[in-house]
């Protein structure tokens, strides 16, 4: 391949990235490159603190492997600790609500970070350039500082009437994070406003010296264990020095005669392989995009593969995942009910609000040997936590595990709760077609799913992939973007299903992507986000 290309929510990070590539790196060196400087340009969403999935494609190396880089629940938390203290679940299925929001922000919200861990396993065996190099961008953007955007200002600005913590809460739920992020009335910075950061350029600088091992087993490692102790968390410098990520082939199937890789459960790929096998045996080109029998059938899809997931998906180290989900026979009986006209049931503890939950972001990266990297990395849900001189988020992990004993999703020591992150490479014959993913949370494989739709059925180019409006039901009721037209709700009103209209037009993920196709590079940055597409 004659160029390389990455795509991704901020632009300071796609740029960091490219430059990689035109350095002679790697699409692993041009992923952690623009990860690292995410993490400085919007830290509410990842950081070195977070959690993640990454699948790596690298022919040079004669490899295809993914690496699970999920939180896990401390040594000190036990299944019953909040069994007393639920209010709710959030209608998406993104969480639960507890008295206190102790799980949702603070010291307690946080579980083992593996982000930082993932990055310098994925350098040491695929990257070229210096690990320093690498690193370094993000310090010197630490450093430089960053300006607010609209969008970055939104999301810190946003209350929510899913009943989770109002988002202003976690700008300054530690005096660390309130000195970088509110004024002096304790409100979120506005648009325009400049932040710098040395306190995470002096962090990042100590990990481009040292590796990224000193997080887990050096002294930044004691540090944050220190700091856990001294405010009640259940994070331990022990639980850091225990953790270990995931490595695995991936998860595959295919779509329409493509072959697909995802990642695995506690990965979200395994939704995205049950609604691809379910709607293949539709032919949706005719019933027209985003038509009210599409947006029926591609929901009734959503919502089996939301069901079994809510049943069976979990970690597979602490539950027995069905070989069925992902079988094609299982689909069409699935299928074939949506054909008949019934109506799933999505079920849910009570609660209430809009089905958004945007705490993560992607990168899609290809290179010139035609190695590709597709990213998801994620905070969770903020936990508001910065520790003194340390300049970056510590994931909000705890809140989506179910304080309810005994279920898949409950809480036990090392255990990783299920995200819907589903970074995935689709390829025509052996080359790769499409590198895709998307931050949203429950709503990431149903966007990563219209997106791929929408190239494979309906023929689209990559950047209007992922702009067309897009539609989600993780719950009974369908939420729709605001440039979805009344008339089209309308018809699916008087079907009896409940539609719930956001106020955004770019809503349900924010899928970022490139497809290659005949040596020609597309990429489409989702235009909700403030991101971009780079060829180098």
């Amino acid at each position: 391949m004659a160029k390389g290309m990455i795509v991704a929510p901020q632009p300071e990070a796609v740029e960091a990235g490219a430059l990689a590539l035109r350095d002679g790196g790697t699409c692993v060196d041009a992923a952690i490159a623009c990860g690292l400087v995410q993490g400085v340009v919007d830290p509410f969403m990842v950081g070195i603190a977070g959690f993640g999935s990454m699948q790596i494609y690298s022919p040079a190396k004669g490899a295809h492997t993914t690496i699970d880089f999920h939180g896990k629940v401390p040594a000190a938390a036990t299944a019953e600790m909040w069994a007393d203290i639920i209010e709710g679940e959030a209608r998406d299925g993104f969480g639960f609500i507890l008295k206190g929001w102790v799980n949702d922000i603070g010291y307690q919200a946080i579980t083992v970070p593996g982000s930082l861990k993932a990055y310098g396993e994925a350098h040491a065996e695929f990257g070229a350039l210096p690990w320093a190099r690498v690193v370094a961008p993000a310090i010197a953007q630490a450093e430089e500082g960053f300006v607010v955007r609209p969008h970055v200002h939104r999301f810190w600005s946003e209350a929510t009437d899913m009943g989770r913590a109002p988002n202003p809460e976690r700008n300054r739920a530690t005096p660390a994070a309130a000195k970088l992020y509110c004024d002096a009335q304790g409100e979120p910075l506005k648009p325009g406003t400049r932040i710098k950061n040395p306190d995470l350029a002096r962090t990042l600088r100590r990990i481009a010296e040292s590796g990224a091992d000193i997080f887990y087993h050096g002294d930044l490692a004691a540090e944050i264990g220190a700091d856990m102790a001294a405010h009640g968390g259940l994070l331990s410098a022990a639980d850091l020095t225990a953790y270990e990520t995931k490595r695995s082939a991936p998860l595959w199937s295919t779509y329409r005669g493509l072959r697909m890789a995802t990642n695995h459960p506690p990965g979200g790929g395994i939704m995205l392989v049950e609604m691809l096998n379910i709607l293949e045996n539709f032919d949706l080109a005719a019933l027209g995009h985003n038509s009210p029998e599409y947006i029926r059938v591609v929901c009734e899809a959503m919502k089996c593969a939301t069901i079994d997931k809510d049943a069976h998906v979990g970690d597979p180290a602490y539950a027995a995942i069905p070989d069925h989900l992902t079988d094609k026979a299982y689909a069409a009986e699935a299928a074939a009910a949506i054909k008949r006209g019934e109506v799933a049931h999505v079920v849910r503890l009570g609660s209430g609000g809009q089905a958004e939950s945007p705490h993560t972001t992607h990168i899609s990266v290809i290179d010139r040997d035609g190695g590709a990297v597709a990213m998801t990395h994620s905070l969770g849900m903020p936990s508001g936590v910065i520790s003194d001189g340390m300049g970056f988020m510590y994931n909000g992990c705890m809140a989506v595990f179910d304080p309810r004993p005994g279920r898949t999703g409950s809480i036990a020591p090392g255990k990783s709760r299920f995200s819907s992150i589903c970074p995935t490479i689709v390829f025509k014959g052996e080359e790769p077609y499409l590198v895709i993913g998307a931050p949203g949370g429950t709503q990431i494989a149903m966007g990563v799913l219209q997106a791929i739709l929408n190239v494979v059925d309906f023929a689209m180019p990559m950047d209007r992939a992922v702009a067309v409006p897009r539609f989600s039901a993780t719950s009974d009721a369908i939420d729709i973007s605001n440039r979805i037209p009344k008339y089209i709700a309308a018809e699916l009103e008087a079907q009896g299903y409940e539609v719930i209209r956001s106020h955004l037009g770019f809503t349900i993920g924010a899928v970022h992507g490139i497809k290659i196709e005949d040596g020609v590079l597309e990429g489409g940055a989702d235009p909700g986000h403030d991101g971009m597409a780079l060829e180098v």
